[in-house]
C-alpha cells in the first residue's frame, strides 16, 4: 500500500468489488489473513451485489470507497436512520489490515456523516462476541450501549456456526 490513498462514493459500476471485498474479508478462508474475520462463527456470504447496488443507489445510504490508484482497498456503508447515521459492512483488505488503513476510512466516514446529513450521532452493530472489535470502536470513542438484538436469521445467505449470537448497539456522539 503506498501513500496515493483516495476516498470517494462508491458509483453502481463499483457494486461487484465491493461485494467481493466485503464477502472475501468477512467470510471464509480468505478472511483469515485479517482480524476482523467471522470465519468461526459464520458461514456463507456477508452481502450479495444486488444489496450493495440497493445501497449505491438509495438517497438514504451510500458506500464510501478507499482506492489506491485503482486498487478497492476498503469500503464502509453509511445510512441515514432516525436521529442517528448507521455504519456498517465496514471493511479493509484482509491482508492490509492492521496498518492503519481502518482507523483512516472510518474517520473519513464519520466526516462525511457530518457533511452530508448534519450527523449527531453515528450508531453500528457489533457480534458481542467480537470483544478485539468492540476495544477498536471504544479507542475511536464508540460506547457499548447495552442495546441487544439477536443477530438477523438469513439461512440463504449465511448460516450462523454458533448458538445464541447477539449484535450490541454502539455509538458516539459527534455533536452537542
Amino acid at each position: 500500500m503506498n501513500q496515493h490513498l483516495h476516498f470517494r462514493k462508491a458509483e453502481s459500476t463499483d457494486a461487484p468489488a465491493i461485494t467481493m471485498l466485503i464477502n472475501s474479508a468477512y467470510r471464509g478462508e480468505s478472511s483469515r489473513a485479517g482480524w476482523t474475520t467471522e470465519a468461526d462463527i459464520l458461514e456463507g456470504l456477508r452481502t450479495s451485489a444486488k444489496d450493495v447496488q440497493l445501497l449505491i443507489e438509495s438517497e438514504n445510504s451510500m458506500i464510501l470507497i478507499c482506492l489506491d490508484g485503482n486498487d478497492l482497498l476498503g469500503a464502509i456503508c453509511l445510512e441515514k436512520a432516525l436521529g442517528a447515521v448507521h455504519l456498517g459492512m465496514f471493511v479493509v483488505n484482509p491482508i492490509l489490515q492492521g496498518k492503519g488503513l481502518g482507523k483512516k476510512l472510518l474517520n473519513t466516514a464519520e466526516k462525511l456523516a457530518q457533511q452530508v446529513w448534519d450527523a449527531e450521532k453515528l450508531q453500528m452493530h457489533v457480534i458481542t462476541i467480537r470483544y478485539e472489535l468492540i476495544a477498536f470502536y471504544e479507542r475511536r470513542g464508540y460506547q457499548r450501549t447495552g442495546v441487544l438484538i439477536d443477530f438477523p436469521v438469513n439461512p440463504s445467505v449465511w448460516q450462523p456456526k454458533r448458538e445464541g449470537l447477539r449484535l450490541e448497539t454502539l455509538e458516539k456522539i459527534i455533536k452537542c
